[in-house]
């Protein structure tokens, strides 16, 4: 089970919710270790709030259902702008003060338990311009879909490439990322039109849907996908599109823009990946059948 906490002060967590009779977290956290369910849980940062103090008691006070909770992740506040609550974000500083207190409480863990048990998201090291901890400290990796072990994830398996023979230079292809993740996307695109001598380029698309502090890929939408590469199409034969920017199980972006929309916008014959180094290479080398 996964389980958004944020705080387990309940008159700091009622407010946060806007509800001042929401019930208690760690009543419910109990409920569920009791019933012996096991659970990762989820803290959104929001500096002025739940940071600092507030976050060690919180994770101690998650820790004490232990094995049940068998995962904490601290990931940053997003913020649209479309909020109606006034929130800071988070900055190079709030991220590395988070960070330095996780570790803190992974090294006690990893000592205890053999695992590090809480980690920080991803975006938390971009933010704080820190390098990632190696993969292997992050076990098996249960918080990716939160962002927790997916760069380092990538950056490791972009080790490990097979080239299919079929993958044509001539051909070319543009692909879009976000922009936390332009600069590791960018690095193994290098990689692959310096030392393959395929043509591909990534673009670097900002969130104006939700607001250029959305910067994650899955929160892209069609429509500014369409309107940054607009008028830079013509050199290109495809247009390979990461699969977490669409529904899931669906062919849409969160705006509604399907794929089709997306080809007739463009002119590009529209592919699709898995996100992972390995799904890339497979995609281009698709594209075979695709002419």
């Amino acid at each position: 089970m996964y389980v958004s906490v944020h705080t387990t002060n309940r008159a700091l967590r009622n407010k946060m919710h806007g509800n001042p009779k929401a019930s208690d977290i760690l009543k419910e956290l109990k409920f569920f270790a009791d019933h012996k369910i096991r659970m990762h849980i989820q803290i959104v940062l929001c500096p002025g709030y739940n940071d600092g103090k507030e976050l060690k008691s919180t994770i101690q006070d998650i820790y004490k259902f232990h094995p049940y909770v068998s995962s904490v992740a601290v990931v940053p506040v997003g913020l649209t702008k479309h909020r109606k609550i006034q929130l800071s974000p988070v900055t190079k500083e709030d991220a590395r003060s988070a960070i330095e207190l996780v570790d803190a409480f992974q090294k006690s863990f990893r000592k205890k338990h053999g695992e590090s048990i809480a980690y920080c998201a991803d975006e938390m090291y971009i933010k704080a311009e820190l390098s990632f901890p190696s993969l292997q400290e992050y076990g098996e990796l249960s918080q990716i879909e939160n962002g927790v072990g997916m760069v380092p994830l990538f950056i490791n398996q972009s080790r490990k490439l097979k080239f299919p023979k079929t993958i044509s230079p001539k051909k070319r292809f543009l692909t879009i990322t976000g922009t936390s993740f332009y600069p590791y996307l960018k690095k193994f695109i290098s990689r692959l039109t310096e030392r393959e001598r395929l043509s591909v380029e990534v673009v670097r698309v900002e969130n104006r849907f939700f607001g250029q502090t959305v910067t994650v890929t899955g929160l892209l939408t069609g429509r500014d996908v369409i309107s940054t590469i607009h008028g830079n199409t013509e050199t290109y034969d495809f247009l390979v599109i990461p699969d977490v920017v669409l529904r899931e199980g669906d062919t849409l972006f969160l705006d509604n823009v399907s794929l089709s929309d997306l080809e007739e916008a463009t002119g590009l014959k529209v592919l699709t990946t898995d996100g992972t180094p390995q799904g890339f290479i497979d995609t281009l080398a698709e594209a075979e059948c695709r002419i």
